[in-house]
């Protein structure tokens, strides 16, 4: 109900809601100190859910785990929102790393550049005004975007809570570009909202997350704001984002947004993907 009312409002307004309904937690937290030094108030995180730190420095865990991520090492960040990726790697990249981000939305960017990059030059924000009916009402087409980089240029990309907000022509085209902009052997971190047989037996078992608009090779949660959330089916996935572009999964974490179970903290709400370029 209260995610219906919020998809309804203009983008521009959805903004000002999330900052009225955490203005007191936001004050309150500001005067006591209780935030880290480049944790943003919650009112103007406009994306992902969760723990901010705890879901940042996640990410850095599985980078290392799972991508080969060194401290000397390139990483492109798609979507880099309000920092919640570059904060961790603030203090793991040395001198010789490398991160640039990019985003739709101007406000993040320039939260970004003034408390990140204004101290740590070797990371790099850009604004993209890009069309996405979840962000913004107007924009560049995203569906024959070039990422602002040369080819062969990062070892390591992360695309988190992105493509749940785009639809197939816009990821096909993301994922053209990951690929193009990663270096052969470069891994990433992509997430997604996988549909296969145990999503949908795990979501017909309970009333939480659904996507209830089929349409074909994908799914939406909303009609009217089509990039509120949207779901991939797995063949589509595998054969048309994964294979035909040169990449490969090597490692997944499924989410629990199938099935409503949060059995820890570190948990993944949304399907992880692994991947490499081959």
């Amino acid at each position: 109900m209260l995610r219906s009312l919020f998809y309804s409002l203009p983008p521009s307004l959805r903004y000002w809601a999330r900052r009225l309904y955490y203005f007191p937690v936001d004050t309150y937290d500001g005067i006591m100190g209780n935030r880290h030094p480049l944790q943003p108030p919650k009112g103007i995180i406009y994306t992902g859910s969760g723990d901010y730190l705890v879901e940042s420095y996640k990410r850095l865990e599985q980078l290392r785990e799972h991508c080969d991520f060194k401290s000397n090492s390139s990483i492109v960040d798609v979507g880099s929102g309000i920092g919640r990726i570059a904060v961790p790697l603030t203090e793991y990249l040395d001198s010789k790393g490398k991160y640039e981000g990019f985003d739709v939305v101007k406000m993040g960017v320039d939260w970004c550049k003034k408390n990140i990059s204004s101290k740590y030059p070797n990371f790099n924000f850009q604004y993209i005004p890009l069309m996405n009916d979840l962000y913004r009402s107007d924009g560049e087409d995203p569906t024959t975007f070039r990422f602002p980089y040369d080819d062969n240029t990062f070892d390591s990309c992360v695309i988190n809570s992105v493509f749940t907000h785009m639809v197939p022509e816009e990821v096909d085209n993301y994922m053209g570009e990951v690929s193009r902009v990663l270096k052969k052997g470069g891994k990433g971190i992509i997430t997604f909202f996988i549909i296969n047989e145990v999503s949908e037996s795990n979501m017909s078992k309970h009333d939480g997350f659904k996507f209830k608009h089929d349409l074909g090779h994908y799914r939406l949660m909303d009609e009217k704001v089509k990039s509120a959330n949207v779901a991939y089916n797995e063949d589509y996935l595998q054969e048309t984002l994964l294979r035909k572009k040169g990449l490969k999964e090597i490692h997944r974490i499924h989410g629990f947004w199938s099935h409503g179970i949060r059995k820890d903290k570190k948990d993944d709400f949304q399907d992880v993907l692994f991947v490499e370029k081959i």
